[in-house]
């Protein structure tokens, strides 16, 4: 059984930061791309950021860029996402995914597996 693991987040204060880790097991994912997600409170769930197989290649929505970062130890298989400069807006659970294919994707319907997702609050 594969399975995407979440942990980190928490409450937060505006303008701070914190770090979400996504471990998997059951499979490696060493040439699959990964993806964070996130979904608030009565809204759909929304593309965050995304990484390629071997980690050169990122994307990311424009409601985080240059605040958040993503990264992945392929080894470990685990990607993580360092969230600076926090805003309430980015208040959301949040969630990884991982594709079959290398290459990355900010479309949900691309990613096969998904975590059961891990809540981020954050306070003005």
């Amino acid at each position: 059984q594969v399975l995407l693991v979440e942990s980190g987040g928490g409450l937060a204060q505006a303008g701070g930061s914190t770090r979400l880790s996504c471990a998997a097991s059951g499979r490696t994912f060493w040439n699959n791309a990964l993806g964070w997600f996130r979904q608030a409170p009565g809204k759909e769930r929304e593309f965050v950021a995304a990484i390629n197989w071997s980690g050169g290649v990122t994307k990311y929505a424009d409601s985080v860029k240059g605040r958040f970062t993503i990264s992945r130890d392929r080894a470990k298989s685990t990607v993580l996402l360092e969230m600076n400069s926090l805003k309430p807006e980015d208040t959301a659970v949040y969630y990884c995914a991982a594709r079959f294919e290398g290459v990355s994707s900010t479309r949900q319907d691309d990613y096969a597996y998904w975590g059961q997702g891990t809540q981020v609050t954050v306070s003005s």
